[in-house]
């Protein structure tokens, strides 16, 4: 991981540009709607994950974008669409979200690590064990509440305790797994959730 001490990370525009050319999926669409968010500042980390869907017997692609400049975490979709009544062509949609980071109060990271009497992270590479790594994040704009009856310890009891339950922000989830985008994609959304956590710590 990148050592996080410093109180500057490098620019990764250009890479994060080279990510989503390799990725090949309307590399200019994506850009361009995630440079109206980023609004010129620089990129200290990112995660891209592309994520193609079944329609019936078409694919459809997805593609989600995490990226964290000095001052905000912007989030960007693209979506592919079949032709309509609306519009007589194959679109895409894309839509971005640009959060000041006092504003991110959640950085979630669960990992689901393979043998883990033989990890070692020693190696350089916490993910080359394979595994998966669900990274959620939230900034106050979706709640989700868990409601369930409330019980209490008597099992003969029939009163109406009423519900018990939890409020979660929850507001993005992202899920990688080694087996879908790689080692070094487990590895991505480490280093991301690293620089993240650092940078709402400040």
């Amino acid at each position: 991981m990148r050592d996080l001490n410093v109180p500057e990370l490098a620019d990764v525009s250009a890479d994060l540009r080279e990510a989503i050319d390799r990725c090949g999926y309307y590399p200019d669409v994506v850009t361009d709607s995630l440079a109206v968010a980023i609004a010129g500042e620089p990129i200290r980390a990112f995660v891209l994950q592309h994520e193609p869907t079944f329609d019936r017997d078409e694919v459809r692609r997805h593609i989600t974008i995490l990226a964290l400049t000095p001052s905000r975490l912007i989030v960007g979709h693209t979506d592919e669409h079949a032709a309509d009544e609306l519009i007589r062509a194959p679109y895409a949609s894309t839509s971005t979200e640009a959060i000041p980071l006092q504003r991110v109060n959640a950085v979630v990271v669960n990992r689901v690590v393979p043998n883990p009497a033989g990890y070692n992270s020693g190696k350089g590479d916490p993910a080359s064990g394979g595994g998966e790594v669900v990274l959620t994040i939230g900034w106050g704009m979706v709640n989700r509440i868990d409601l369930e009856p409330a019980v209490c310890a008597d099992p003969n009891c029939e009163a109406d305790h009423g519900y018990t339950g939890s409020v979660a922000a929850d507001d993005i989830s992202l899920r990688l797994s080694a087996a879908a985008d790689g080692p070094a994609g487990i590895q991505q959304v480490l280093d991301f959730a690293q620089a993240l956590s650092f940078a709402t710590s400040r």
